[in-house]
């Protein structure tokens, strides 16, 4: 076999294995953060009353809110 063709056969080798790896790990990372999420609802009212305090509903979903909106930004 001739070097141009064990060239394009390592170029073309690199090339399946980049494209492969980066949508096997966007998979992976997908299903991790489905299964288990950032901060929920739940985590929020047990860390502010770990805190001492007493969150209200309205309290609690403006804090989740202003957390999505800060998370959108910086995407």
């Amino acid at each position: 076999m001739s070097t141009g063709i064990w060239i394009l056969i390592v170029v073309v080798g690199v090339l399946v294995g980049l494209t492969g790896g980066f949508f096997g790990a966007r998979h992976y990372m997908q299903s991790y953060l489905k299964q288990n999420p950032p901060i929920s609802e739940e985590m929020l009212r047990t860390m502010m009353m770990q805190m001492g305090q007493r969150p209200s509903e309205k309290k609690l979903h403006q804090m989740l809110n202003s957390m999505k909106a800060s998370a959108r930004n910086e995407k």
